[in-house]
């Protein structure tokens, strides 16, 4: 199977031949952002390593996404509509509402949470069945209304 790497590097150049400058764009600075996290970490990184990476250039994002449309700008809402969905295709499918809550009731059982307290245990249990997988916020939302 192709990794997450190889298949950036192969649609940037795809995206090149069929001049897609938008998507390029998008692709160009998810492999730059991998890049620089390899140099910084002095180490290769695997594919789940990789969708650590695009998770967060999806949250910067996503968050950009809010404050455009606060300030009325239709422009680079659109503009960033389009890059998320862009990174949006190299990750993994995302968990519903149902899967995630499943898991956290799993997570407080074997952590033996029993009230908001025991929050960040939890959270540490669950996040790496999640990461890349589901937002990390209504990760939070449902960690918090299940301890509540």
């Amino acid at each position: 199977m192709m990794s997450i790497k190889d298949k950036l590097m192969a649609d940037m150049k795809e995206a090149m031949k069929a001049g897609q400058k938008e998507r390029l764009t998008v692709i160009r600075s998810l492999r730059a952002a991998i890049r620089q996290v390899e140099i910084d970490g002095k180490k290769e990184l695997d594919d789940e390593a990789v969708i650590g990476v695009l998770s967060k250039e999806l949250k910067m994002r996503k968050d950009s996404l809010e404050e455009f449309s606060k300030g009325q700008r239709t422009d680079l809402v659109e503009k960033t509509q389009a890059e998320i969905e862009v990174i949006t295709s190299y990750m993994p499918e995302q968990m519903s509402k149902e899967q995630i809550t499943a898991l956290v009731k799993a997570a407080v059982e074997k952590v033996g949470a029993t009230s908001p307290k025991d929050m960040g245990k939890v959270m540490k249990e669950i996040m790496p069945q999640t990461r890349g997988r589901a937002d990390g916020k209504l990760v939070n939302d449902i960690v918090r209304e299940i301890l509540k």
